[in-house]
C-alpha cells in the first residue's frame, strides 16, 4: 500500500509539474512579411517552429519551383513542427518531432535568444542530412536551441526528398518557364534562404550574416547553393560536414535525368506526367521502393546549375565566402571492401583490385598497408575516401585556391560512446568517429539525445567544437577565446588541420598524396 501510495504521489507531482509548465508557457509573436506568427518562450530563447516560407508543393505544384508563400490573416500557431517530407523509414538514428510526415512539407524553424528584434544578430541556416532521401529539420540533434543561447539565431528548413524532390521528366522541362526539371530539393533551399534573407531581421537576425551549414547530403546542399547563381549571393559563410558536389558521385545532365524519367513513367504504367502527378502522394512513395525503377538525385538541370559545380568551383565563380569544412576519421569500414574475409595484405590488396581494377595500382601504393595490422586503418581510410572524404578534401582544397576567402579544414576523431544500457559491440580492429557523429557535438546538442551514455570527455569535446563553429559563424572565423589557434589552408600547400577529440590540435594533413591521386583519377 505504501508503494502504491508514493507511486501515485509522484504522479500526481508529476502532473502538477507538467499543468504548471503548460500554465507557465510565454507565447511570443514576430511579424514576417506574409503575417504574424506565435510561438513561444524557453528559458530566453524564442522559438518558432512550422512557419511555411513556400506554398505546398502539392497537386498541380508537384513538380514545380516553390511559390511564394499566400499572405494570412489573423495570427498563425507556430508552436509545432511541421510535416516532414515524403520518405521511407531507412535510417534508424533519424527521431523526428514533425507532425507526421506529407507532400505539404515546406517550413523551417526559428530559434532566437533577441528580445527586441533589433540586434541584429548571425544566423545559422542548417540543412539536414540524409542522402537526400530522408532526413526532417526536426530532428533532435539538429536543434537550434543550443546555438540560439551562443547568441546566434538558428533555422532547419525541411526541403522535398527522393522522387518529389529530384525527378526530371521532358514535359516538366517544357512546362517550366526556366526550360528545367529536376533539383527542386535545392530549389526549396534556396527560396528558404530567400525568406530568410527577407524576414531574419524580424527575428533579431542579420541579413547580411548569414551562415549556411550541413552534414552529409546537407554539406552536399552547402555545397551546390555555394555554386548556384540562385543563392551564391545570399550568403555570407559556409559550413561543409562530410560531403559535396565535388566528388565522385557522378551527376548527370538534364537529357540524361529526363530518360530516367520516362523509365520511370513506363515502368509504374503511367500513361503521362499528368497520371503521376495525380498518383497519391503515399502510393508513388511505395513505387520508388520497386527494383526496376530508376532513382533520382540532384542533376546538372542547366538552371539551378548552369555548369557543374566543380566546373564552377574551378573557375572562381562560387560565393567568395569563408568555409569551414572537414569529415570524420572512420567515414567508411574496412569491411566495405574485405567483407568477412580475414584482415591480411594478402585480401586487402585482392580485394582492391577487384574494386577498382583500373586504378588499382595507384590506389595500393597511396593506401599502402605494410603489414597485417595496418590493413584495417587503412583499407578504412580508403572506403571513407571513396565514400565522402576525398569530395570534402576537393571541395576545400579547390574553394582555397579560387574563392579569395578563407578555408578551415578540420578532421573529427572523436567516438561516440555507445548507447545506453547496452553494450557497444565496438570493433576491436578500428575505432573512430563514425559518418554523423559530429553532429551532436558541433551543436551543443549532447543533452538533447538520450540514445548514447556521454560522458564528461563528450562534453568537453561538444564545448570545443561548438565554440570553433560559433565563432565562425559570428565573424567568418573559428579562433576566439576558449579554443586552440586554428591557421587557414594555404593553397596549394600541405593544409593546417584541425583535429577534434580529447586532444584537439592543429596538425598538418598527413595524406595528400592520397587526395592529388583521386583527383588525378577522377578527372
Amino acid at each position: 500500500m505504501k508503494k502504491i501510495m508514493l507511486i501515485a504521489t509522484l504522479l500526481s507531482i508529476l502532473v502538477e509539474g507538467y499543468a504548471q509548465e503548460k500554465c507557465d508557457t510565454v507565447f511570443v509573436r514576430a511579424s514576417t512579411e506574409n503575417g504574424i506568427i506565435e510561438g513561444f518562450e524557453k528559458a530566453g530563447v524564442r522559438i518558432f517552429r512550422g512557419i511555411p516560407y513556400a506554398q505546398p508543393p502539392v497537386g498541380e505544384l508537384r513538380w514545380r519551383e516553390p511559390q511564394p508563400v499566400k499572405n494570412w490573416g489573423g495570427v498563425k500557431k507556430t508552436v509545432q513542427f511541421g510535416p516532414r517530407a515524403m520518405q521511407l523509414p531507412v535510417f534508424s538514428d533519424m527521431r523526428f518531432r514533425s507532425n507526421g510526415m506529407s507532400e505539404d512539407c515546406l517550413y523551417l524553424n526559428v530559434w532566437t535568444p533577441s528580445k527586441n528584434y533589433r540586434e541584429k544578430l548571425p544566423v545559422l541556416v542548417y540543412f539536414y542530412g540524409g542522402g537526400f532521401i530522408a532526413g526532417d529539420g526536426s530532428e533532435y540533434r539538429y536543434d537550434g536551441e543550443s546555438m540560439a543561447r551562443q547568441g546566434i539565431i538558428a533555422v532547419t528548413i525541411n526541403y522535398r526528398l527522393g522522387i518529389f524532390g529530384f525527378f526530371s521528366h521532358p514535359e516538366l522541362t517544357r512546362e517550366s518557364p526556366h526550360r528545367a526539371s529536376g533539383n527542386y530539393g535545392l530549389l526549396d533551399q534556396a527560396a528558404a534562404l530567400q525568406w530568410v534573407k527577407r524576414n531574419i531581421a524580424r527575428f533579431g537576425g542579420d541579413p547580411g550574416k548569414i551562415t549556411i551549414g550541413g552534414e552529409s547530403a546537407g554539406s552536399f546542399s552547402v555545397s551546390a547553393q555555394m555554386a548556384s547563381p540562385l543563392s551564391r549571393h545570399l550568403i555570407a559563410g559556409a559550413i561543409g560536414e562530410s560531403g559535396s558536389l565535388l566528388g565522385f558521385r557522378e551527376m548527370l545532365s538534364l537529357a540524361e535525368a529526363e530518360n530516367r524519367g520516362l523509365l520511370f513513367q513506363k515502368a509504374v504504367g503511367a500513361g503521362n506526367l499528368n497520371d503521376l502527378r495525380t498518383l497519391p502522394a503515399d502510393r508513388l512513395l511505395k513505387m520508388t521502393q520497386r527494383k526496376d525503377v530508376p532513382s533520382f538525385g540532384v542533376i546538372v538541370d542547366g538552371y539551378f546549375f548552369p555548369e557543374k559545380p566543380e566546373t564552377i568551383f574551378s573557375k572562381g565563380k562560387q560565393a567568395h565566402v569563408p568555409l569551414l569544412v572537414g569529415w570524420n576519421s572512420m567515414e567508411g569500414h574496412y569491411k566495405a571492401l574485405l567483407g568477412n574475409e580475414e584482415v591480411t595484405v594478402e585480401n586487402y590488396e585482392k580485394a582492391v583490385r577487384q574494386r577498382y581494377p583500373d586504378i588499382a595500382e595507384g590506389l595500393l601504393k597511396v593506401y599502402k598497408a605494410n603489414s597485417d595490422e595496418e590493413v584495417a586503418q587503412v583499407a578504412t581510410d580508403l572506403a571513407g575516401d571513396m565514400f565522402i572524404g576525398y569530395g570534402t578534401w576537393n571541395w576545400s582544397d579547390i574553394h582555397a585556391q579560387t574563392g579569395d576567402k578563407k578555408v578551415y579544414r578540420y578532421y573529427f576523431v572523436h567516438p561516440r560512446p555507445g548507447y545506453k544500457n547496452a553494450k557497444t559491440g565496438d570493433d576491436p580492429l578500428i575505432k573512430g568517429a563514425v559518418h554523423s557523429a559530429e553532429i551532436e557535438y558541433v551543436l551543443g546538442n549532447l543533452p538533447v539525445n538520450d540514445v548514447y551514455d556521454w560522458q564528461s570527455e563528450d562534453y568537453f569535446v561538444s564545448t570545443l567544437s561548438q565554440l570553433f563553429f560559433a565563432h565562425f559563424i559570428k565573424k567568418g572565423n573559428p579562433n576566439g577565446f576558449g579554443v586552440p589557434v586554428w591557421l587557414p589552408v594555404r593553397p596549394n600547400q600541405p593544409a593546417d588541420v584541425m583535429i577534434i577529440g580529447s586532444n584537439t590540435r592543429l596538425q598538418k594533413e598527413q595524406h595528400r598524396d592520397r587526395y592529388l591521386y583521386l583527383r588525378n583519377v577522377h578527372f
